[in-house]
């Protein structure tokens, strides 16, 4: 094969490459999605992985002024966070009440109020946009230093149930998926919690924001426990059974897993690297942000 077949010319980005509006439409969150799916999926090797690499050149100039726009929105709150090891981790810490998004009223009305069909509603939303943790950790873990990377292991380890495939999380949420008869769909799907998804892939593929996966991923379990201890006594009230054990496990687990992400990662890479800290703070911030959107669209489209 001559070394000129293999060259070809990187096609010139369209300007704007976003406007200024573009940023949470469902176009554009759409496209996201659909590419992430793709690039994600297991592949094989085929005729056409030229177009394949122009288009993902596309998507990812779209992908990382998405990012860096979304970095801008908080970057003034995550500046204030401190770079001492325990400054920082009360700062993060205290995310679980301060945040964006906490203790938001959808989820208490979900506990005590939201019919089967309204649950069926929310759920669906939730699916459509989860972009699997166990596979966001495992990619964020890549060449992680050692003390960070065996929390990481660990943490996975019990999203893949210790080995056993029926404690594994991600089946547990498709039991739930399927005892309900939701039918996800990226078109059916909110454009907040699309968004939500695309920033976690974002985060976990691009090594740049590596840091920004510990923050995001860090703050879902710091601050998941209470969400889904609401969307389980919902779910029990309206007569889901066993199918809602992915919330129930979630409810009491993250709070450890919580507590040992602290200790485990977030400590040790602020100490190695105390200007780390700014990066790990966005990522909490602008996942707790993505949060946030989707309850206030929850909230128009179930209490309109």
């Amino acid at each position: 094969m001559r070394a000129s077949s293999l060259a070809f010319e990187c096609p010139t980005p369209v300007a704007p490459i976003l406007g200024v509006n573009d940023d949470h439409s469902d176009d554009l969150q759409r496209r996201l999605a659909h590419w992430n799916r793709r690039r994600l999926s297991v592949g094989k090797p085929g005729s056409g992985w030229q177009d394949d690499l122009r288009a993902d050149y596309q998507m990812s100039l779209v992908e990382g002024v998405f990012i860096e726009r979304e970095r801008e929105t908080i970057a003034a709150r995550a500046a204030l966070a401190p770079t001492d090891v325990e400054g920082f981790i009360a700062w993060f810490e205290a995310l679980k009440q301060t945040g964006p998004g906490q203790n938001d009223p959808l989820f208490p009305w979900l506990a005590e109020t939201a019919t089967y069909e309204e649950m069926r509603w929310f759920l669906q939303q939730e699916v459509a946009g989860e972009a699997g943790f166990d596979d966001l950790v495992a990619m964020t873990q890549v060449k992680m230093p050692t003390r960070a990377k065996l929390e990481l292991a660990r943490n996975y380890w019990d999203e893949m149930g210790r080995g056993a495939e029926a404690g594994m999380h991600g089946p547990m949420l498709d039991q739930l998926a399927k005892a309900m008869d939701l039918e996800p769909t990226i078109e059916g799907t909110v454009a907040p919690s699309l968004a939500l998804g695309n920033i976690l892939v974002a985060f976990a593929a691009t090594r740049r924001y590596a840091y920004h996966a510990v923050g995001a991923l860090g703050v879902v379990e710091l601050t998941a426990p209470w969400r889904a201890e609401k969307v389980c006594e919902g779910l029990r009230r309206v007569g889901v059974g066993k199918a809602r054990k992915y919330f129930a496990l979630h409810a009491t687990l993250d709070v450890a897993h919580s507590e040992a992400w602290n200790a485990e990662v977030l400590r040790p890479l602020v100490e190695a690297d105390p200007d780390c800290a700014r990066y790990i703070a966005e990522g909490a911030l602008m996942r707790l942000e993505a949060g946030r959107r989707c309850f206030e669209a929850y909230r128009a489209a179930l209490w309109a």
